[in-house]
């Protein structure tokens, strides 16, 4: 019922919304449809978001086999090879205006391993050695210009030259981190994936060295939470608590320990100790997940991504514990999002945001920080899960 449901979701709601929006002019995807649902087909378009949609497509045509997403994907990849990787300066553009033009400049590492997340997907379905060439160019990049052997941290933001800038681009909360937890966690995700699309012993040590940073460093093993900002030697700066973020790293991190055969007691531990930690503490009455703690002040806002993620960990946690608690979480979010986080209206998909008093934040509901990533890859890795499940 549930495998049913995630597929309808995914192949009625969510693909059919991005594939409208695609730009046969200019190049992948309009940037931009504001909170009722007009399409500016001016709005920038954000190098995140595009290695985002590469992923989405690549890895729907992956499971699903419909021939429209590898469509959707060779198109999405011919934007990001002629328009949003510097060739001059390599790796990707921040942002690029509606016409595919270099609008900002800066370099992030997080864009770049989302560059890569893409690129390793859209390799594994389409066996281009120029796109697995490109994702390894940009593997070199982050470690030869954006690691820092000395803290075991990958650093942050750049200009287009590759000097190194404050970290504008992922910091909130009015702190301004020389080292995310973000940042590392999506490291993680896609060198896990280019493992998958092209294992070297290289990589497997990368990763494993990875883990252990975000054990060591990272993880915060009084609260089971994960540490947010960070200073340069690892310092947590802020009493922050991101309850999506998580939980989503909660399942990214025992992706990598599947893909790689790791067995780790003290690894498996907090993966567990995390989604329990989650499930107590953040879930609400009403099946949903709010956003955060920041000096023991919650955040009451339901985020639509926050919510498709916590679905994927508890369902994580469900295969790691056999523990039925895990189920039924998954289902009061399910009924959160069909019944709150659904954009019901004709042509519409999911909110951004729904605040505290239950109505949806008036935001943009397409812009370059939503893809079509989280909700799809929600429905994507339930459909893959329960296949798998089934079958063994």
């Amino acid at each position: 019922m549930l495998r049913q449901e995630m597929k309808q979701e995914l192949t009625e709601r969510i693909l059919p919304f991005w594939l409208r929006l695609k730009d046969d002019q200019y190049g992948g995807l309009y940037g931009r449809v504001d909170f009722n649902l007009n399409v500016d087909r001016q709005g920038d378009k954000g190098g995140i978001v595009t290695a985002r949609f590469l992923w989405t497509f690549s890895a729907a045509y992956r499971i699903l086999k419909d021939e429209k997403y590898l469509k959707m994907a060779d198109h999405l990849y011919q934007f990001l090879q002629d328009k949003l990787i510097d060739h001059e300066h390599k790796g990707i553009y921040w942002l690029l205006n509606y016409k595919g033009e270099p609008k900002d400049t800066r370099k992030h590492i997080y864009a770049q391993s989302f560059a890569l997340y893409g690129l390793s997907e859209y390799y594994r379905v389409t066996q281009k050695q120029e796109a697995l060439d490109l994702a390894l160019e940009l593997y070199d990049l982050m470690e030869t210009v954006g690691f820092d052997q000395e803290s075991q941290a990958y650093k942050e933001e750049f200009n287009r030259e590759w000097i190194e800038m404050p970290n504008e681009m992922l910091s909130e909360n009015g702190v301004v981190a020389e080292i995310t937890m973000n940042t590392h966690i999506h490291i993680l995700e896609a060198y896990t994936n280019l493992y998958k699309a092209h294992p070297t012993e290289e990589l497997k040590f990368r990763l494993e060295t990875l883990l252990k940073v975000h054990y060591e460093k990272i993880y915060q093993q009084d609260t089971h939470c994960l540490g947010v900002f960070f200073d340069r030697q690892w310092n947590n700066i802020i009493p922050l608590k991101s309850f999506g973020h998580d939980i989503e790293a909660a399942w990214l991190m025992d992706d990598t320990i599947h893909t790689l055969a790791i067995e780790n007691e003290a690894y498996n531990k907090m993966i567990i100790d995390i989604s329990y930690n989650i499930s107590n503490y953040a879930i609400q009455t009403d099946g949903s997940l709010i956003n955060e703690e920041e000096n023991g002040h919650l955040d009451y806002t339901r985020v639509w991504w926050v919510q498709a993620e916590a679905i994927v960990g508890f369902y994580n946690a469900y295969q790691r514990t056999g523990d039925e608690q895990f189920l039924e979480r998954i289902r009061g979010l399910w009924n959160y999002i069909k019944t709150v986080i659904h954009d019901s209206r004709p042509g519409g998909e999911w909110y951004w945001s729904i605040k505290p008093d239950g109505t949806p934040t008036e935001r943009d509901l397409v812009e370059p920080w939503k893809a079509s990533y989280h909700n799809g890859r929600m429905a994507l890795e339930l459909i893959e899960r329960i296949d798998n499940d089934d079958s063994q």
